[in-house]
């Protein structure tokens, strides 16, 4: 179950919130959420695939040079994964940081919480 939740805390900072193609996003999607996810962040809660996809492409738009990246391993607690990121210009100093803080049902993220820490 470890590999697993490390696959998909991975899958859900690179392939979705990194991925700047829609059609790569929506597939990663599907395979990594379930129907109904919840994503909270400071700003809202949404809910489904649909919205967390509007959710990725908003935050795309708002800057399209930034990229995200890992900021560390990712730590599994049973259905629970924890993984540090960084956004900002490659080879600089990242712009934000957070944290993705997710549970897993029946081998997908069913929630996901995301902290920003600076």
């Amino acid at each position: 179950m470890t590999a697993k939740i490390e696959q998909l805390m991975h899958a859900n900072l690179l392939e979705v919130f990194a991925e700047k193609d829609v059609d790569r996003r929506a597939e990663a999607i599907a395979r990594t959420y379930t129907e109904g996810v919840v994503f909270s962040d400071p700003d809202e809660v949404v809910v489904g695939r649909e919205a967390l996809n509007a959710k990725a492409q908003a935050l795309a738009e708002q800057s399209p040079a930034f990229e995200f990246s890992p900021a560390g391993p990712v730590y599994v607690n049973h259905d629970m994964g924890y993984l540090a990121w960084n956004l900002g210009r490659a080879e600089q100093p990242p712009v934000v940081t957070g944290i993705d803080i997710c549970f897993v049902e029946n081998g997908l993220i069913a929630k996901i919480y995301t902290l920003l820490t600076e």
